[in-house]
């Protein structure tokens, strides 16, 4: 069994798209449009197969995006070196978005670095297996 897709709603679906095509190579779908609901996305596909849905839709709540709460965290994007997360971080940093944590290496041996991405919401690099 394997993870289909995960989806996210956003406010900005365009400026997300971008986002995860920009930073993580992802390849995006035309996209959809449900003109009875409003409800509009993008499927972005990445090189393993794996796959993330942006979504919109008029009446969507802004969640306050707490790092520390329950539910969903975080995403996380695997890079195949250290050099490449070292050079992928710095570019984000470099874009003004905020490095929460790292490059550096976990206690449980991750090389990672997690910065708050798009609409505020926490990604992670780290280095694949």
């Amino acid at each position: 069994m394997k993870i289909e897709h995960v989806a996210i709603y956003v406010n900005n679906l365009e400026g997300a798209r971008d986002f995860f095509v920009k930073y993580f190579d992802g390849k995006s779908n035309d996209g959809y449009h449900n003109k009875t609901t409003g409800f509009r996305s993008y499927f972005i596909s990445f090189e393993d197969g794996s796959r993330l849905e942006v979504m919109n839709k008029p009446g969507v709540e802004d969640n306050d995006n707490k790092l520390n709460c329950t539910g969903y965290s975080h995403i996380a994007f695997a890079v195949k070196t250290k050099e490449e997360l070292d050079t992928l971080t710095e570019r984000i940093r470099s874009d003004g978005y905020e490095i929460v944590s790292g490059p550096r290496t976990t206690g449980d041996g991750y090389y990672e670095s997690c910065f708050i991405g798009i609409e505020g919401n926490l990604i992670e690099i780290t280095v694949g297996n």
